[in-house]
């Protein structure tokens, strides 16, 4: 396994530093450094501090994503989801909550809210042209390979 280093800056003496909870894990759980309980309400949004800042190494990014246990059990997710920070961002890591879930949801202190996926990035060259290389799947869209669901009619 390839492993690269990140830099960490707490923001507040209370901020927990990402980690990983088990050897094979692809992601680092993020914690929510906030002084008091957040409720957020069926629907709502909530922008969650995370209580550090961070630099990448250049070629990478951080992909935050919504925790599987959170989403399964009471619909807490990311509207963003997958959220992207960039090599050159140095400011806090916040996580947009949202719940989809039909209850009140209440995010606490230290909280593990978010995992964290460090990933490699490829910068691709634009190149305009005026005809497309062809392909069997030509033109297909959503379901056309075959996924046995018809497309939404409007």
């Amino acid at each position: 396994m390839h492993s690269v280093q990140l830099q960490f800056k707490r923001l507040r003496a209370s901020a927990v530093l990402p980690s990983y909870q088990t050897e094979h894990a692809a992601g680092m759980d993020l914690s929510a450094d906030i002084p008091a309980p957040v409720v957020l309400a069926p629907g709502a949004i909530a922008l969650i501090p995370c209580g550090f800042a961070m630099a990448l190494p250049v070629g990478y990014e951080a992909q935050v994503r919504p925790r599987s246990g959170l989403a399964t059990k009471f619909g807490i997710s990311m509207p963003n989801a997958p959220g992207t920070v960039d090599a050159d961002y140095r400011g806090e890591m916040m996580v947009p909550l949202i719940n989809l879930g039909q209850n009140p949801f209440v995010v606490e202190p230290k909280m593990r809210i978010a995992q964290m996926v460090i990933a490699k990035v490829e910068h691709a060259q634009v190149i305009e042209v005026e005809q497309l290389t062809e392909t069997i799947r030509g033109q297909g869209g959503f379901g056309s390979t075959g996924t046995g669901h018809a497309p939404l009619q409007a």
